[in-house]
């Protein structure tokens, strides 16, 4: 590293050089991006949204379920019915012949997409039972899938709320599917840093990362030295991650809609702030005495991605950040100063 001088000191982001790109999209919990500009967000109607360089979207899946779109709002339960229920792909990832690993929160499966909409279940079941609130998928650079589960508490929002510790990490390998973690609070996004010696997971109603050392034996691959990083306490429930080319792990805090970034040393750097105070204050009161309810969580979210999930870099430098939501429309995009690491896909 050329400069010990963090390129996210005294950083945020400008609101007014917010742009977005994508427009009617069904909960765009995910992005991929690819080197020629393409991204592929996660669509509630059963697949993948491709928005092309130009702009130029279509939706790609084997069948388009309107649940997600028609559902009423006039009610709480009509709402909360939209993100408990049916398929929602959530995670999203790229297989190694450039088909889309689907992890579908809804249907709790892991899921594969060929690129015209052919799909199948790779995995729902573990160890002879279901293999619950699968959230996020990720593939290293040995071609092995990672996988998160949340919870195995249907619906999900009771496990968010009481802050149930179920959550574990799968691995897929060339002996099969098992588990590697558990005992986690509602397991969401992982990331392995820039050698793949640690694996950084969200543990939403941590609330906080926690980091396990990746260890390769002739038993296969193992993690250990499970550790929080950073705060104990983020202020926030995060939600998505990602980590750019210095070692800053940027990261969506979900409902309060906070994009933060913790430095290599764990500090806590506020980049954008997009929450309701007054709600968001709500939803953390009610979290930590044991009130929370679906209301509270419905009430919380900004304005430019509400809900916010995920944070990914794409463009041809990988300075451009995309933020993808649980209940936006759009993506929102602006530059960052710095440029993304690599995933294994680039």
């Amino acid at each position: 590293m050329a400069s010990t001088n963090n390129p996210l000191d005294g950083f945020e982001v400008d609101r007014a050089a917010i742009r977005t790109i994508g427009q009617d999209l069904q909960r765009p919990e995910c992005i991929l991006a690819e080197r020629d500009g393409t991204l592929w967000a996660a669509d509630a109607r059963g697949g993948v949204t491709r928005i092309g360089a130009d702009g130029q979207q279509r939706f790609i899946g084997q069948r388009a379920d309107q649940r997600f779109a028609s559902a009423a709002q006039a009610s709480l339960h009509d709402v909360e019915a939209k993100y408990t229920q049916g398929t929602l792909p959530n995670g999203l990832a790229f297989a190694a012949n450039g088909d889309v690993l689907i992890a579908n929160f809804g249907t709790d499966r892991l899921e594969v997409m060929a690129r015209d909409g052919q799909t199948r279940t790779l995995h729902d079941t573990i160890d002879g039972e279901a293999i619950g609130k699968v959230n996020f998928v990720l593939r290293d650079s040995k071609n092995r899938i990672w996988l998160t589960v949340s919870t195995r508490v249907n619906p999900w929002t009771v496990a968010a709320s009481s802050r149930v510790r179920d959550g574990y990490i799968a691995v897929v390998d060339e002996r099969g599917l098992r588990v590697v973690a558990d005992g986690l609070h509602f397991t969401n996004e992982i990331r392995f840093d820039a050698t793949e010696e640690w694996l950084y997971i969200v543990e939403t109603t941590g609330p906080h990362i926690s980091r396990m050392r990746v260890v390769e034996s002739a038993q296969g691959v193992a993690l250990t030295d499970r550790e929080v990083f950073g705060p104990s306490h983020l202020g926030g429930f995060p939600d998505g991650i990602a980590f750019d080319a210095f070692g800053n792990l940027w990261c969506t805090l979900v409902m309060t809609d906070q994009l933060i970034a913790l430095t290599p040393q764990g500090e806590r750097r506020l980049l954008l702030d997009d929450g309701n105070p007054e709600a968001s204050k709500v939803l953390l009161d009610h979290m930590n005495d044991g009130t929370l309810t679906a209301e509270d969580m419905l009430r919380a979210r900004g304005t430019l991605a509400p809900w916010m999930a995920s944070v990914t870099f794409g463009g041809p430098d990988l300075r451009t950040v995309y933020i993808g939501s649980l209940m936006g429309t759009t993506i929102p995009f602006f530059t960052s100063p710095v440029p993304g690491l690599p995933m294994v896909h680039w």
